[in-house]
């Protein structure tokens, strides 16, 4: 399927850039912020398909919106990323690489690569299109990190690098708020069980489940909600929003 053409947005429209826009939770979060009024830049690597489709259900909404390929996983990726995008009010961070990997098995390479996806891109992406945002008069951030992070919910032995790459965007976040301000709110939405792993068993999500207090696992709809309304809540900046059926509070 071919990229859609770039297309211009009206003046004074409210332009999103979604990174890793093109399945799952980063495809309910384009979605979520067409219908919250916003025009889209699609990110994709690999998934380019996808992230047409999701382009085409956004201009069903009456949105705006394209692709734009980059690999983040790559040196140069993030501001090959940032180098086509002139102007936007609104980054969310959601592109993440994920490993179930023993941590005596995590060799450099794989702590490199999880480290660059799940921060280096969006340290760069955010610090490129930086005055972008500023100019829009209302410039925003919003990282996807994990609850994971502070609230162990499962077998944490095999994705100890993910977990740290996390923790870093989530520290980020706070301090981005404070230097970033008062020209751009920076926020996270923290994901708890939503749309699990494949790695996670049968008894796993039993477990998991049964320690939820709404005993149902999250969709990728749940965290799109989240993020619509930190992208649409103007004194809100620093915080990170958990959405995880309430289970860091147990």
């Amino acid at each position: 399927m071919p990229v859609p053409h770039p297309s211009s947005s009206p003046r004074g429209a409210l332009t999103a850039l979604v990174t890793g826009g093109g399945i799952r939770v980063g495809r309910a979060i384009v979605l979520a912020l067409g219908r919250a009024g916003f025009d889209v830049i699609v990110h994709a690597n690999r998934n380019v398909d996808a992230a047409a489709e999701v382009v085409a259900e956004l201009h069903k909404l009456g949105r705006q919106g394209r692709v734009e390929q980059a690999d983040l996983s790559s040196a140069d990726g993030p501001s090959q990323l940032a180098s086509r995008i002139q102007s936007l009010s609104l980054l969310v961070n959601s592109a993440a690489r994920y490993e179930h990997v023993a941590f005596a098995d995590v060799s450099r390479a794989q702590l490199e690569k999880m480290f660059q996806v799940n921060v280096f891109a969006p340290f760069l992406l955010t610090q490129a299109l930086r005055p972008a945002l500023e100019a829009s008069g209302s410039g925003c951030v919003i990282n996807i990190t994990d609850m994971a992070v502070s609230h162990a919910y499962t077998d944490t032995h095999f994705f100890s690098h993910y977990l740290a790459s996390k923790a870093a965007l989530e520290q980020l976040t706070r301090a981005w708020a404070l230097e970033l301000g008062p020209k751009i709110r920076v926020n996270a939405v923290a994901p708890g069980p939503v749309a699990m792993a494949a790695e996670t068993n049968d008894e796993q999500r039993r477990s998991i489940l049964t320690r939820v207090p709404l005993r149902r696992e999250g969709s990728p709809d749940d965290v799109a909600r989240a993020v619509a309304f930190l992208a649409q809540a103007p004194y809100v900046t620093g915080q990170t929003l958990r959405v995880d059926g309430g289970l860091s509070v147990v």
